[in-house]
């Protein structure tokens, strides 16, 4: 069910629980904004009912890329908001050495190409607390004062659903997940499809085609 937040005359924001630790929270609503921590299912802020914004820091942000979390939470965005943003924060996201440079910039340019999801850089936790805060102000001002806990879902096709039920495998990205349906023709045909046919497709290795094998296959425990 959609809930929504009444903000007494107040641009409002809403935050997710794990995001208290950051004091972005607490940075937003010293800006005079009514600032409501709850649990979220999709994103860490969501600034009206049409904006939503996905934090990460550097780090963070190569580690969800490398266990797949970035491009589901990506997904997830995408299904549920009409105008999603990425929030980059901090600098040195080449300076790791987590992950080699290409690598990042072609996972960046999936992001605003494939996800058409704009990112958004910020040097800091001030500076993305600022950026929020103008945000949702511009959102929310002369319109009616309430911020939806979710967005307006919007009507999946069957090809979202599609790519979206093949992006959920282990170290399969949206991006590679279009490569899957586009090889084999169908979520089924990628579910039943052997090892070696799955490392056929660009940019699936062994490692993630024993992954994807392996929780398909697996006994489910209720």
């Amino acid at each position: 069910m959609v809930q929504e937040i009444r903000s007494a005359g107040k641009v409002t924001v809403i935050a997710d629980t794990h995001e208290t630790g950051s004091n972005v929270d607490k940075l937003i609503a010293s800006y005079g904004a009514q600032v409501v921590v709850r649990p979220l299912e999709v994103g860490d802020y969501i600034l009206s009912g049409r904006v939503a914004v996905e934090r990460k820091t550097a780090e963070d942000f190569l580690n969800s890329v490398k266990d797949g979390r970035l491009f589901n939470q990506l997904t997830q965005l995408k299904i549920n908001f009409e105008s999603p943003v990425l929030i980059l924060e901090g600098n040195g996201l080449f300076a790791l050495g987590n992950m080699h440079p290409n690598s990042i910039r072609g996972v960046i340019a999936s992001i605003v190409t494939d996800y058409k999801v704009p990112i958004l850089p910020t040097t800091g936790v001030e500076e993305t607390a600022a950026q929020m805060f103008w945000i949702a102000k511009r959102e929310q001002e002369g319109l009616k004062k309430t911020v939806n806990v979710m967005g307006k879902r919007k009507a999946e096709t069957a090809k979202e659903m599609q790519e979206r039920i093949v992006a959920g495998l282990p170290g399969v990205s949206g991006t590679i997940s279009k490569r899957l349906l586009k090889h084999f023709g169908s979520p089924a045909n990628v579910f039943s499809a052997a090892k070696n046919d799955l490392m056929e497709v660009d940019g699936v290795g062994g490692k993630t085609a024993k992954d994807i094998k392996s929780i398909l296959e697996a006994e489910y425990e209720d």
